[in-house]
């Protein structure tokens, strides 16, 4: 393995979901850096069927880290992110069309220096979609609050590999 690979397997190793932000605002430059990495996330059919509505706004976030009681992070995070996308442009794909692009913006701020983590949003498409007057076709897929971090967490246990991956069919291990 090169040096390059070793790099970059620790930085996808040491991302974390961050729920405690410093209250340093990051700055628009940095997120429109971010959100244009995020372009570039596989889709089907090249479709890219995803819009990024970045939100700063205090009132705003408060709105949306109440729709869930685990979507609290938002309210502290100087800056939340919504991954939407256009149910019509990839009716078959879009949802995990969007998922890469939120896997993208995380993994972009891990590589700035700040930290994200992912706000479920499936079961509050029509609270965001009014609180973000998003047209009825644009499904929140995700919600990312992201700021500079205010914790290290530790890496979360991790199901064994010999659970979870098979060589050619279900229980055949790859060992």
């Amino acid at each position: 393995m090169s040096m390059d690979s070793e790099i970059f397997v620790k930085f996808l190793l040491t991302r974390r979901s961050i729920r405690k932000f410093k209250k340093d605002p990051v700055p628009i430059d940095l997120v429109k850096k971010i959100l244009d990495i995020a372009r570039y996330a596989p889709s089907a059919g090249n479709r890219q069927p995803w819009i990024f509505i970045a939100i700063t706004d205090p009132e705003i976030k408060n709105k949306l880290s109440k729709i869930h009681r685990w979507a609290y992070p938002l309210e502290g995070a100087p800056i939340g992110i919504v991954v939407a996308c256009n149910k019509d442009v990839s009716p078959d794909s879009y949802l995990v069309d969007c998922a890469n692009a939120a896997m993208y913006i995380m993994f972009a701020a891990h590589a700035y220096g700040l930290g994200s983590v992912w706000l479920q949003t499936l079961r509050n498409i029509e609270d965001i979609q009014k609180i973000l007057n998003l047209p009825s076709n644009y499904i929140p897929v995700a919600m990312i609050a992201l700021g500079y971090p205010d914790e290290s967490p530790s890496p979360k246990p991790r199901k064994e590999l010999k659970d979870i991956a098979f060589l050619n069919t279900y229980g055949k291990t790859l060992e």
